[in-house]
């Protein structure tokens, strides 16, 4: 009939490609540091990772001197010396602030926004007639108002738009811009990318293609879809569509509800005692509740673990995990920490605990629904006066600055607090610490 003929007519119809470009930042939490310290440019410079231990961050100069992602700091002691190398602990306080101004100028330039990582956004680009114009007007934006240097690819897919961001990352020719919506400038580019780069394949999965004789991201592009679920299930069949210009993976207008978050910390040093262990998960327990209502959620479970130095297996090694149900659900700080504590004492070791010298303790939250949708039963007793007070402790907090105001379990010399011996000021968050210009 004319309605089949139709429907049938609109599915053979292309469909209308959406563009979606995706922006980083150079080098971010090198370039994170570089904003309030002129020193620091054109010199190597690297970040360290949790308790001052590996390089996570690397400037183009201490990537030229040979420094790889991960090296411990203790193997580059000498290199350090010999080159006057920048060294400094993560200051994810400032990273994580640099990274909300950089999407407050992003939202300027396009309606909608999907944060990936803190410092990897994708955009909607639909309806701007020159979006190579529109994406260098938003880069000099970025770096005008926040300092950092961004990278943007353009394409009608999540991962071609990756692929276009690592190609206009590596070749100065695209001036940090590379738009790849035009189907013959992908067939052009594609061969040249290693497919061990594109977005989602791992390094076993790298292997197996290899050995196919896959190689590039257009082999892969032009590999049989029932051969790429063999290889690599479900998700490298996607990826073999979005190559092809077919989106699997859906632009997020709305950033979709989480269903668990995790609060976890290597410590500074070994806990020995059960006193020093519970004031790490205070902390971290505090910090899943004012995390959960920042989000406006509630948790149905909570999992307490700590665990000793899995790489000193000349050590006793041991591990604990425990979980409780929240009942009634809550974001409530003071419910938290006693489920915790729960869950710690459940788990702590019954036999000497004081050989035992844990590095790592954390807290993970899950079954996570908004606060207004929790499920309520006639006996559920929540806390009185719960939702004024967490409101009172929140604002203290935001005003005053965090940790301002903590539970007494917290502790106040906290030893097993991250090592951060080269940690730059937070600039952007404290008072203290603005910069003085003399």
């Amino acid at each position: 009939d004319l309605g089949c003929h139709r429907r049938c007519r609109a599915a053979l119809r292309p469909r209308m490609k959406r563009p979606v470009a995706i922006s980083d930042s150079a080098n971010f939490y090198v370039s994170a540091e570089r904003i309030f310290d002129p020193t620091l440019k054109n010199v190597p410079v690297i970040v360290l990772s949790n308790n001052d231990g590996c390089a996570i961050a690397r400037s183009d100069e201490a990537k030229a001197l040979g420094i790889k992602m991960g090296t411990p700091l203790h193997h580059i002691r000498d290199k350090v010396d010999a080159h006057g190398i920048r060294v400094f602990s993560s200051n994810y306080t400032l990273y994580g602030d640099i990274s909300r101004r950089a999407v407050e100028v992003y939202e300027d330039f396009t309606p909608n926004v999907e944060i990936y990582s803190i410092d990897e956004c994708f955009l909607d680009f639909v309806g701007f007639k020159d979006r190579t114009a529109h994406a260098m007007a938003l880069r000099a934006a970025v770096l005008r108002r926040v300092g950092v240097p961004v990278r943007i690819g353009i394409a009608p897919t999540k991962t071609l738009a990756k692929c276009a961001n690592d190609i206009a990352k590596r070749n100065p020719i695209f001036a940090g811009v590379l738009d790849m919506m035009d189907e013959s400038l992908a067939n052009w580019l594609l061969p040249r990318v290693p497919v061990g780069d594109i977005w989602g394949v791992g390094r076993k999965t790298t292997d197996k293609l290899k050995a196919l004789g896959v190689d590039t991201a257009a082999d892969l592009r032009d590999l049989p879809i029932r051969q790429a679920r063999a290889v690599g299930t479900v998700v490298l069949e996607r990826i073999v569509l979005e190559l092809q210009g077919e989106a699997c993976l859906a632009f997020e207008d709305v950033e979709p509800q989480r269903k668990g978050m995790a609060v976890t910390r290597s410590a500074g040093t070994p806990m020995t005692d059960f006193d020093t262990l519970f004031q790490a998960i205070t902390a971290h327990a505090s910090r899943g509740a004012e995390k959960l209502r920042q989000h406006g959620l509630v948790a149905g479970t909570l999992t307490a673990f700590f665990h000793t130095n899995k790489h000193r297996p000349d050590r006793p090694q041991y591990t604990a995990s425990r979980t409780t149900r929240m009942t009634p659900m809550s974001s409530d700080t003071f419910d938290l920490v006693e489920a915790a504590r729960r869950c710690a004492e459940a788990g702590w070791p019954k036999s000497d605990p004081g050989s035992f010298g844990f590095t790592k303790a954390g807290i993970m939250l899950n079954d996570l629904v908004r606060f207004e949708d929790r499920p309520q039963t006639l006996f559920d007793q929540a806390r009185p006066k719960s939702p004024a007070l967490m409101k009172a402790l929140d604002d203290v907090n935001d005003r005053f600055g965090k940790k301002t105001m903590v539970l007494a379990s917290e502790g106040k010399n906290q030893t097993w607090r991250l090592r951060a011996d080269h940690r730059s000021p937070r600039y952007t968050t404290r008072m203290e610490d603005l910069p003085v210009v003399r």
